[in-house]
């Protein structure tokens, strides 16, 4: 009897428990582990568009505190003569599980002179998201918050991890899909909005046939929606950025894929 008691109270436990992360998971249909992609850099300087560096993404499947999970790193590295004008480091790193659900965010950033850290641990109970925020900003400055959300809570690197394997499929353009989003020191309300198709040459010499989608962040100044990056992916399963358009404090930049290794599913949006 005793015994039966256990297996109950552990089953009711394991029911009650399983919804605080379950209620952020998403089926991963676009990528798999060991996806590599490199892109070309261009800024903007002084109206005319200059090679400034590369970037490169690659997704492993990785540990994160003793859990199977993924691990996404991003990185951009501008190059010698761009630095002259403008530096431009950025590293965004994530932990996300294999279903999805965000575990760890870090971005480290320099642009001009300017050098900032954000970070953001995500635990989950009792049906809500708990937040624990770092940032250092460009005077070495430590900030600490705490905050715990009743709905999903993304970074900039998580939710672009799961907004590949979003099925667009009857979206209209001007289609927006609204989340909450957490960097070092706030949640503001973040957006993708869906723009339509078109064709886009990548800087591998190929077109690809792309969704065109527009990651936004919420201005409290100006009081509307700033965008922050649009994306032009692949039409097919993958959801590969093809190219993206960048839009900084200091300028705007675009990336071009040169190279991708190791994806998940056929490339059928090729333009022949």
């Amino acid at each position: 009897m005793k015994l039966k008691l256990f297996f109950l109270f552990a089953f009711i436990q394991l029911l009650f428990a399983a919804p605080a992360t379950a209620q952020c998971t998403f089926k991963n249909t676009a990528f798999r582990s060991g996806e590599f992609l490199a892109y070309n850099l261009y800024y903007n300087w002084k109206f005319v568009w200059v090679k400034a560096g590369t970037a490169s993404m690659y997704t492993v499947q990785s540990n994160y505190q003793g859990r199977d999970a993924f691990r996404a790193s991003l990185t951009t590295r501008g190059n010698n003569k761009v630095d002259q004008m403008f530096v431009l480091r950025d590293t965004l790193l994530c932990y996300s599980t294999l279903d999805m659900a965000p575990l760890y965010f870090r971005k480290g950033a320099r642009e001009g002179k300017r050098y900032t850290v954000d970070e953001v641990w995500y635990t989950y109970s009792g049906g809500k998201t708990n937040l624990r925020q770092h940032r250092i900003n460009h005077e070495g400055k430590h900030e600490w918050h705490k905050n715990t959300m009743e709905e999903c809570t993304y970074d900039m690197l998580n939710i672009f991890l799961r907004a590949r394997s979003f099925n667009p499929d009857g979206w209209k353009k001007g289609h927006v899909v609204k989340f909450p989003i957490a960097d070092g020191n706030s949640i503001e309300k973040g957006q993708l909005r869906y723009r339509g198709k078109s064709t886009i040459k990548a800087d591998d010499g190929k077109k690809y046939r792309c969704l065109e989608l527009s990651y936004m962040e919420y201005d409290r100044d100006d009081d509307k929606y700033r965008e922050i990056v649009r994306f032009y992916v692949t039409d097919d399963e993958n959801h590969v950025p093809i190219r993206l358009d960048m839009f900084l404090k200091f300028g705007s930049a675009k990336a071009f894929l040169t190279n991708m290794k190791g994806v998940k599913n056929p490339l059928n949006s090729i333009v022949q």
